[in-house]
Parts: structure tokens; sequence; C-alpha cells
């Protein structure tokens, strides 16, 4: 038995079983697979004209997740991308500051310490990251290390194989377990949708996380093909959608993963914009986990204010 409390929008502390969970969980409306790849298509050929290209294009940097999740991972490196997300252009103090940089939880420390004043908050993956195949206890202890050096945020990822072999229970409960673990910070679960085969399942699994406490709802570790897509990220924005109509609550998405151009990065916005609207247009409910993509935000930034497009070296590699 799982305690789902609040969660579920009940007032009082309820004890549900594994057969419930999967009674709602099945119970939520099929996702028309063909529809869906059709609207986020048809979403993407938007156009946007200059004065609200450059709007957009400032909006997206603001929501970056400047990350780093390398095994050759250094202190220097680290400190060297606090300054890019603090400062994303040197040479133009107009450029905003990205949402947050991303970090192992051995490097949080470093992270908080260059970010100091900023404003620009540090979130650490946990939880096992990216496979997520760990004991509960070491999942914990890896949440509560990161939050203790500093982490604002912790981006967790869920238990694929339990997921897919139907024991949603046990998804849940490590979910809001993490949650209690993460104290004040904010918690991002990573469902890692290139592994769920079906958008039945990324509704099913986005729903689940959302009742289990999470404040943000996450695509993808980056280190599984396919990551972010237009359709998946689409049934997660109708998913916050109808989850905060149906409880009063609001929940962020993060797209993480592909995402590589200022094209790619207009078409989530305007996705975001038509699907959940636009209470969700901010960085503190929606992200773009995508390094890669801030670079080519840059060039075309000084593209529209110079006429002159810069090269790609001019901007540091991350």
């Amino acid at each position: 038995m799982g305690v789902f409390g609040d969660a579920w929008g009940v007032s009082t502390e309820t004890l549900i079983g594994a057969a419930e969970l999967r009674a709602f969980l099945h119970g939520l409306p099929g996702v028309d697979q063909v529809g869906a790849e059709e609207r986020a298509a048809r979403l993407a050929t938007r156009s946007i004209k200059t004065s609200a290209k450059a709007e957009a294009i400032d909006l997206a940097i603001s929501m970056v997740d400047l990350t780093t999740l390398e095994g050759a991972d250094t202190a220097g490196k680290v400190r060297a991308l606090c300054a890019k997300a603090v400062r994303p252009d040197p040479s133009d103090p107009s450029v905003p500051k990205v949402a947050a940089v991303c970090v192992y939880p051995d490097m949080v420390e470093t992270a908080v310490a260059a970010l100091e004043g900023s404003g620009i908050g540090v979130a650490s993956v946990a939880t096992a990251f990216p496979s997520g195949r760990a004991p509960l206890e070491a999942k914990l202890a890896d949440t509560r290390a990161a939050v203790a050096a500093g982490a604002a945020e912790i981006d967790m990822v869920i238990d694929r194989g339990a997921f897919l072999s139907g024991d949603f229970l046990k998804v849940f409960e490590e979910i809001t377990a993490v949650k209690q673990a993460c104290g004040q910070a904010h918690l991002k679960v990573i469902l890692e949708t290139g592994e769920l085969s079906t958008l039945d399942n990324v509704r099913r699994a986005s729903w689940l996380a959302m009742r289990a406490g999470a404040d943000f709802i996450k695509t993808s570790t980056g280190k599984v093909s396919p990551a972010a897509t237009l359709p998946v990220t689409l049934v997660m924005l109708e998913a916050v959608r109808d989850y905060r109509a149906a409880t009063g609550r609001q929940v962020g998405v993060k797209p993480a993963g592909g995402i590589r151009t200022t094209k790619d990065a207009i078409k989530y916005l305007v996705l975001v914009n038509e699907t959940a609207g636009p209470d969700w247009l901010t960085p503190d409910w929606f992200r773009l986990g995508a390094s890669s993509v801030l670079n080519d935000l840059l060039m075309q930034r000084r593209k529209l204010t110079t006429g002159v497009y810069s090269g790609p070296d001019y901007f540091t590699l991350d």
C-alpha cells in the first residue's frame, strides 16, 4: 500500500494500492498518435516575424538549463560554464542570463560558489542518473547530498524497468520519497521518453510523476535516443494543462536533448503557447535542456542586432 495524500487532490491521506493506481493510469484517455504528430508538425510551421523573433530568442535563452554531465567534468569546466550562464555573450550585457546550471552532485558546491549572487540556481542530477538503477537508499543519499551542497533543483530519473513492467506503485513511491528528500529544492522528474515506447506511456508517466509531487516533468536524460521530440512534448504539455485544470496545481515541463538550433527552440515555444498556454512561457514553468542550442541562439541574436553573422567559434564551446 502507498500513501497518496494531497498529491491526489484529496484533503486527507488515503491509502491506495497498486491496483487502484494501475486502474487510474490505464483509465486516462488514450493518445491519438497520428493526431499528435500532425498537430506538432503543423505548429512547427508557424512563422515568427523579426520583432517577435528577437523576443523569442531572449525568452529561449532565459529558459536554458546550461548543462555539463560528463565523466571528464572538472571544477574549471564547471566554473567556466557558470561564467557563461551569467554572461552568455560577454560583449553584450543586454543578453539575458540562463535559468540554471545543471551538474553532477559532486560539482554542485563548485557551481554554487561560482554563481553566488547571480540569481541563477544550481540543478543537480541524482538518483543514479542516467540509468535510475540503484537501491532507493542510494538514490535518497544522492539527493540529500546534492541538496546539502546547495542544489536548488534536483533532476531525478524514474526506474523505467519498473514502469514498463507495470510496477507503477514502486515508481510513485520512489518519486514521493525523493520529493521529501529534496526539502525546499524543486524536483524535476525525468521520464526518459525515448524508452517508454508509446505516447500513451508518456501520458501515464507524466500523470504518475505529477501525482507523486513533481514540480517539473522532463523528457530525457540526453543520454538516450530519441530524446526530446515535439509530439512527446505536446503530450506532456497537455498533461500539465489538464492536471492544473483538475487539481489547481501547476507543473513545469522541460524537453531535453536534441534541441540544437534557434528554429528548434522557437518551435517549442510555439508548442507551449498553443498547448498549455502563455502561463507556461516563463523559466519558472518551462525549460530547455539544451546547452548546445545556446550558441546558435546567441548567433541569431547577434545577426538580428548587427545584420551579420558571427562565426560559430565566436562564442565559447561547452
